[in-house]
């Protein structure tokens, strides 16, 4: 049987990499850009939680059906 351990631990990885990377350059603007960015810093948030869920519910799929 193929061990998920490794693919799982990688891809939350990779995940909070992008997400602490995404964060910290959104931090990086000029004053008038700051008022935008804290709406793209949501709605990038927002799209990273329903990444996030959508990849569990995949997962609890894929391990009910497939193992």
């Amino acid at each position: 049987m193929f061990n998920m351990a490794l693919p799982i631990t990688i891809i939350v990885i990779i995940s909070i990499v992008a997400l602490v990377l995404t964060l910290a350059l959104a931090g990086k603007s000029d004053d008038d850009y700051d008022k935008s960015s804290k709406k793209n810093v949501t709605q990038l948030s927002l799209i990273y939680v329903v990444a996030i869920l959508g990849s569990i519910v995949a997962l609890i799929i894929f391990i009910y059906f497939f193992t």
